[in-house]
């Protein structure tokens, strides 16, 4: 597994053995996230922030089946984006809003 954002979020993850990518600008988001992919890791965790920074990476790999990439509250917490990315994919699937009920 590969985690992908600010520093001094991502870095807490290398102690689990991930593999640790610091990326705070659109272009070293993009580059972080399709190297990893590159090198066959198929769940990139990346932090809410940086996935809301790079919209065109987080759009290129929805469809794919891999890499999964799956985004994190930094250390702000979280913003609602990754919650949101985990109800439109629950809608599309099913076709109805089951976790939330609006």
């Amino acid at each position: 597994m590969g985690v992908v954002g600010e520093r001094d979020v991502v870095l807490a993850f290398k102690a689990m053995g991930m593999r640790v990518i610091p990326a705070q600008t659109p272009e070293t988001i993009g580059a972080a996230v399709f190297r990893l992919a590159q090198e066959g890791v198929p769940v990139i965790f990346i932090t809410e922030r940086a996935a809301r920074m790079a919209p065109e990476t987080m759009e290129r790999y929805r469809a794919s089946a891999s890499p999964v990439l799956i985004p994190i509250p930094g250390t702000q917490g979280t913003d609602g984006f990754g919650m949101g990315r985990v109800k439109a994919n629950v809608e599309k699937a099913i076709g109805a809003d089951i976790l939330f009920g609006e």
